[in-house]
């Protein structure tokens, strides 16, 4: 994901294991520049443990929006949808999640290399058009360091 392809404020974070890799990076879009998160992008790799949810429960990177935005309400997951996209020349099947809160917009998706990508956005659906901008972490990144 290159900075440049995006307006308004984006940061990175990586959520590390303890024996040094990188079980997890998230990427805080803030559209608004300063007032509030807009989206909260997950790259989760195989034996993650922030992968594991429990049936019903949103996943890490929802949680983290709602912490982000200071919302304590409990939402969960009321229901899934796969729903086939075409980037480029490939098929791309995204779950859609629908949630508790109509306001949160949440997608998920598996990379080719077994990367979960979850998307969870705030008050805005999220479209097609996003998969087009999003480029994928070097498998180096997940290494041991």
């Amino acid at each position: 994901m290159d900075p440049g392809d995006w307006p308004g404020n984006l940061g990175a974070g990586l959520l590390p294991a303890p024996d040094g890799t990188c079980q997890g990076v998230f990427l805080r879009y803030d559209l608004f520049g300063g007032r509030g998160p807009a989206m909260i992008i997950g790259n989760l790799p195989e034996g993650s443990p922030a992968r594991e949810v429990p049936e019903g429960e949103v996943p890490f990177e929802v949680a983290q929006l709602l912490i982000a935005l200071e919302n304590d309400e409990e939402v969960t997951v009321v229901g899934a949808e796969d729903v086939p996209v075409m980037q480029g020349d490939n098929l791309l099947i995204v779950r859609r999640l629908k949630l508790s809160e109509s306001r949160i917009s949440c997608v998920q998706f598996d990379r080719s290399d077994h990367v979960l990508v979850t998307i969870a956005a705030w008050d805005r659906p999220i479209t097609d058009d996003l998969y087009a901008l999003l480029k994928p972490l070097p498998a180096e990144l997940f290494q041991q360091g």
